[in-house]
């Protein structure tokens, strides 16, 4: 009797490394808690923490995580400075800023040295999962707060809004979808266009219309009532 060949065992296909996240706050029960809401999502792996930010900066380049959930007041150094070492250090290694204050000032700041998103402690549990998820997707993600803030301070195009370069309708509607908060690859299911497209009209736009942030995106789909905030 002929004996039966043992098939080689096949790798899932759809087997994806766990995302890696570090977090750095100094106080022990903030760090617990974020640590098990994090490890209640599937695909998330918490690999280290830190305390202070010297310590931050040193196990960031330790462990090299995909995202830093970050807190600005921190012992020794602060998390502006933390931020703007590690973005230099790890431009691959995104940053959500964590913070109990909401400040503007501090935000764009924080914006402007790299971070990927801005969340408050107190919408943590609403908010945090959802930057994660953003992050993950390398999408900007910033409390409705500050969005609102934001939208509430743009400043309008000089007087008689001369040469004013317009958007085409599929542009505007990238426009509009991202504003509202989707990801590249949700605005390309919801257009069925490829994520590709999406992130080519993307980028497009923000050279075209001289966005230099994501929040100058949000903000002239405010002022054009393309969302409501």
């Amino acid at each position: 009797m002929p004996r039966k060949l043992a098939l080689p065992i096949e790798e899932d296909a759809a087997f994806t490394p766990a995302y890696r996240v570090m977090i750095v706050d100094d106080h022990p029960v903030v760090r617990l808690g974020l640590s098990a809401l994090l490890k209640s999502q599937p695909g998330v792996e918490v690999i280290c923490e830190a305390t202070t930010g010297p310590q931050a900066i040193e196990e960031a380049k330790r462990c090299k995580p995909e995202l830093i959930i970050l807190d600005l007041t921190l012992p020794e150094v602060n998390g502006l400075e933390v931020l703007e070492e590690i973005r230099q250090l790890l431009p691959e290694t995104e940053v959500i800023i964590l913070t109990m204050h909401f400040s503007e000032e501090i935000a764009r700041e924080a914006l402007r040295l790299g971070a990927i998103g801005y969340v408050l402690k107190s919408d943590a549990d609403t908010e945090l999962l959802a930057a994660v998820d953003n992050a993950r997707l390398h999408q900007p993600f910033f409390t409705a707060r500050l969005a609102l803030k934001l939208a509430q301070n743009f400043v309008s195009p000089g007087p008689g809004g001369q040469g004013e370069v317009t958007l085409t309708p599929r542009e505007t509607e990238v426009v509009q979808l991202l504003a509202e908060g989707q990801s590249n690859k949700q605005v390309a299911s919801q257009l069925k266009v490829s994520t590709r497209t999406i992130e080519s009209h993307r980028h497009h736009i923000m050279k075209k219309m001289n966005f230099t942030s994501f929040s100058d995106l949000v903000k002239f789909a405010v002022r054009k009532n393309l969302v409501d905030l």
